[in-house]
């Protein structure tokens, strides 16, 4: 006797929204159609992308009641899907629905695909991919960070920390347009990680390199998101975030977490349980931070995601929060603290962990704290 496939799609149920910049608004995805290859749990989407000649980026989204939330796994896809997608007519992704969604069922299945033209540089930046993961451990009794289930939309988060050099060009084009107070940062060389930047500082720089590529700021001043935060020390909260703005910003704690995991699953560190001045530049091993990219990267392509600094994050710090937080893409409570992840050079093993949740004013600076930035 044949085992019963638990796994049910109503071809019918299908359904394709865009989401591109304002300036290609020509941009279309549709036709989609959905078929279960018979006897398996293989799902083949067909679909078209028209008003555009160059490749894009294509992210599938998989609801299972009906489009009111889009949150069942779909990270086990192959075919024309994620970065360089050539447009055209008969696109396919097969969705390996046994790896992502085994012995689940849905009569309201629904598919939707979203397109950009912004290919950012791949040579600077990782996807990560979109769905469930376990933030959080109970490894070593840390009681604020208790394990629990998050999912995370796709994001791009750049492979190495902004460098005193990065840092430096977006500053000087900053303070003659309007962001007047950008520290000006330390760092033990050009290409070693910048130092001494507020969390103040790390959103007005992301606001700033956003303006300089012309992409849309994501941080403001006013829930209005009409005043784009450029200067002074203002306590921003959520409702001045546009976060489906493609421009740069801090990442939060889920997705910080996310990628310091590179794949792995109840892990301590970014490469495994266990960590060694081999692997990462912590316990003053060296002396000094050292240049981005010295260590290996982990499963995401990412390097420096423990050791060499600190990293600043968007979220409020409330120790608590696990237990209330959202279950997609928890942005994190209002705090008067503000979240460092990754653990620095002159640390300890334990702030290299990737569950690890130190925090600080967002006002402070250190020799051993700076940034990267993500896209949505």
């Amino acid at each position: 006797m044949k085992k019963q496939i638990r796994f049910h799609l109503p071809l019918l149920a299908a359904l394709a929204l865009v989401a591109a910049p304002a300036l290609h608004a020509q941009i279309t995805a549709g036709n989609v159609r959905a078929a279960q290859r018979t006897g398996t749990k293989l799902v083949d989407i067909d679909y078209d992308i028209t008003g555009i000649a160059t490749p894009c980026i294509v992210i599938l989204e998989i609801s299972s009641d009906g489009g009111t939330t889009w949150t069942v796994p779909a990270t086990a896809l192959t075919g024309s899907v994620g970065t360089n997608v050539t447009p055209g007519t008969n696109l396919r992704v097969t969705w390996n629905a046994g790896l992502d969604w085994n012995n689940q069922t849905s009569a309201q299945t629904k598919f939707r695909f979203k397109v950009s033209d912004f290919l950012p540089d791949l040579a600077d930046f990782a996807m990560i991919p979109g769905g469930n993961f376990t933030m959080g451990d109970s490894l070593d009794g840390m009681v604020d960070a208790t394990p629990h289930t998050v999912n995370v939309s796709a994001f791009y988060m750049q492979k190495k920390g902004v460098t005193k050099a990065d840092w430096d060009a977006v500053r000087s084009w900053g303070m003659g347009h309007g962001y007047t107070d950008l520290a000006a940062g330390a760092g033990t060389a050009a290409d070693h990680p910048v130092q001494t930047v507020s969390w103040y500082d790390g959103v007005k720089w992301c606001n700033a390199k956003s303006e300089i590529e012309g992409l849309t700021p994501c941080y403001y001043t006013d829930a209005a998101q009409t005043a784009v935060f450029k200067t002074g020390a203002n306590n921003i909260d959520n409702t001045m975030v546009k976060w489906s703005a493609n421009g740069y910003r801090l990442p939060t704690e889920a997705e910080r977490e996310k990628a310091a995991r590179g794949g792995l699953i109840g892990k301590r560190y970014p490469n495994g349980d266990s960590i060694t001045t081999t692997d990462a530049n912590y316990n003053n091993s060296v002396g000094s931070t050292t240049a981005v990219g010295t260590y290996a990267p982990n499963g995401f392509g990412i390097y420096d995601m423990a050791g060499n600094v600190w990293e600043w994050c968007w979220d409020g710090y409330d120790a608590g929060y696990y237990g209330v937080s959202p279950a997609t893409d928890p942005n994190g409570p209002s705090g008067s603290g503000r979240v460092l992840r990754g653990g620095g050079w002159y640390g300890s093993a334990d702030y290299c962990r990737v569950a690890s949740r130190p925090y600080t004013g967002p006002g402070y600076t250190d020799y051993g704290i700076g940034f990267r930035p993500v896209r949505r």
